[in-house]
């Protein structure tokens, strides 16, 4: 059976994954399905972070698929991944604010500008399309999106489109501010969920003031709500240091945000 409004299934922070590497419509996928009853005619989109189809997406996902949504993650950058060694780079460059660029964050092993180069929009929009066009094949009606920081800015795209319902987006990157919230709101119908943190040069604190200034105090009809979680740096509801009891609770504490955001809209 579906699980029922009030029960939330946590997030796990190890473990082994258990939902299945597909192809749906020649696009690479990582799907997790709900066991038992759940609605056949709804799915959550996981857009996950540069890392990919990754350990820790892939128990995100998982996990999403406990608590009643079938999700799909899609690997739209066709196994060329950032290396997950590249994280801790970067992030101790946010915690010392010593990134002056994302290029440098990694050099001199990895070029993260070029590598965004070979994974623009007009090549990642139209693998999330093919893979959502077979999904309503199959009977789906309503999309949700999750986005995390690289998969921030389909989510806000789907949503421009209003091809997806509800929107969750964790530490988004790549998106131009205020242009694009201020597009979100003139033109989407989904309630949207910022999940965001103090350390995030892709999504700093400007950026989060301002989209509440555009979005909050019953300003956006549909529904919007930014959850803040102090002590965090970009990347924390997807990885981190489990250890850091704060960027621990941060990312419990989004999951069960965007849980609690799906069982409302969606």
């Amino acid at each position: 059976m579906s699980l029922c409004d009030d029960c939330i299934k946590g997030v796990r922070h190890e473990g082994t994954p258990s939902g299945e590497l597909k192809r749906i419509n020649g696009v690479d996928c990582y799907v997790a399905t709900p066991e038992g009853d759940y609605p056949k005619d709804k799915v959550l989109l996981f857009l996950p972070d540069a890392f990919g189809v990754a350990q820790n997406n892939k128990l995100l996902v998982d996990d999403f698929a406990r608590n009643g949504y079938k999700t799909v993650m899609l690997d739209y950058f066709e196994g060329d991944a950032v290396p997950e060694a590249a994280y801790e780079t970067l992030i101790a460059g946010m915690r010392g604010e010593k990134l002056a660029s994302l290029s440098q964050s990694f050099a001199p092993t990895f070029n993260i500008g070029e590598w965004i180069a070979k994974h623009p929009q007009e090549i990642v929009r139209p693998l999330i399309d093919k893979v959502i066009a077979a999904l309503k094949e199959e009977g789906v009606t309503q999309f949700a999106t999750t986005g995390y920081c690289f998969g921030g800015r389909y989510c806000f795209d789907l949503a421009f489109d209003n091809v997806s319902k509800v929107t969750i987006v964790s530490h988004p990157s790549l998106l131009k501010t205020p242009d694009d919230l201020e597009k979100y709101f003139a033109s989407s119908k989904a309630p949207l969920l910022i999940n965001s943190c103090p350390i995030d040069p892709l999504f700093p604190i400007e950026a989060q003031q301002l989209a509440d200034k555009i979005f909050d105090d019953g300003k956006f009809a549909p529904g919007y709500k930014r959850e803040y979680f102090d002590g965090c740096v970009h990347g924390f509801a997807s990885r981190g240091d489990m250890s850091d009891p704060k960027i621990k609770a941060g990312k419990e504490g989004a999951f069960k945000a965007a849980v609690e955001w799906l069982k409302k809209y969606l």
